[in-house]
């Protein structure tokens, strides 16, 4: 991978870190305030409830996305990024600009992804 396509890809991750970092935080605000506020009626305390799951889901989610792409960027100071984890082949740069902090090549993400089908 080229100097240019790896810093192209590292401002990627680092504005998509902040972006997350900022709507963790964003989440974490809105829980705390549906959990201070007041229901009125059970329908209140359910929507609340209903909020609060969703947000939880989203935060985890993000979280996530957060840890890999930590990850990723580790993997760039050190001088390893864009090597599949599995085959430990080169990842195609097509393959991560699309999700730059990939860590496989499209081959082994199939590979694990028919796995875990057939598991369910």
């Amino acid at each position: 991978m080229n100097k240019n396509d790896l810093n192209f890809l590292k401002k990627i991750l680092e504005k998509r870190k902040n972006f997350i970092i900022e709507n963790l935080h964003s989440n974490s605000a809105e829980i705390e305030a549906l959990h201070n506020s007041a229901p009125s009626d059970s329908v209140d305390f359910s929507l609340i409830e209903t909020s609060s799951q969703i947000d939880l889901a989203i935060s985890a989610n993000l979280k996530e996305e957060l840890n890999e792409i930590l990850k990723a960027l580790e993997k760039i100071k050190n001088n390893i990024y864009g090597v599949c984890e599995l085959c430990e082949d080169d990842i195609n740069i097509e393959r991560l600009k699309i999700k730059p902090h990939a860590k496989y090549c499209i081959t082994c993400r199939e590979i694990i992804e028919k796995g875990k089908n057939n598991e369910n």
